[in-house]
């Protein structure tokens, strides 16, 4: 059930790639420095999307939850994070090019916002990481405007997506 997909990182520039299934799960079949490009084609055109990060337990779990499974299917970009999901391709008979870790993808990101004074809101954690993160990535990739933070234990789902939206992120972790 692999299938072919066309990714643009310029006009001039477009890439046709095969969303490799894993187990239930389209994995993207592009190197970092592809999907950095991409990311930055999606940044630079205003598309939204999301990117999601699989592993084989992800992988595992997904399989018992086809709401779950949509969602990593739907998914703008597709990572292959972990040896177990370039392993388990390989044991079905398709190569996935790299592994590439979400961190590392988050790092490739923030390179690519801090270039253009891109804005980067974060969410999650206990209180107080996500500001301690904001402030280190800032110091790391001059440029980068940390435009928001809040931590992931919120009690009211829609004030959190005001104080999001009001923050006009270009790009959401």
């Amino acid at each position: 059930r692999n299938v072919l997909r066309l990714s643009c990182i310029t006009m001039e520039r477009c890439v046709f790639f095969v969303r490799i299934d894993v187990m239930g799960v389209g994995f993207d079949n592009l190197t970092k420095s592809e999907f950095t490009a991409r990311a930055e084609s999606m940044l630079h055109n205003g598309e939204r999307g999301y990117v999601v990060t699989p592993n084989a337990e992800i992988v595992y779990e997904s399989i018992h939850d086809d709401g779950f499974r949509a969602l990593l299917n739907d998914a703008s970009m597709v990572l292959p994070d972990g040896a177990g999901v370039v392993l388990g391709a390989k044991i079905l008979g398709t190569r996935i090019k790299e592994k590439v870790a979400g961190i590392e993808f988050g790092e490739e990101v923030c390179r690519v916002l801090a270039k253009n004074n891109g804005r980067l809101y974060l969410l999650g954690s206990k209180p107080g990481i996500a500001k301690a993160a904001g402030e280190k990535l800032a110091q790391k990739y001059p440029g980068l405007v940390i435009c928001g933070e809040a931590d992931g234990y919120f009690k009211d789902e829609k004030e959190v997506i005001e104080k999001i939206n009001a923050a006009k992120p270009d790009v959401l972790f």
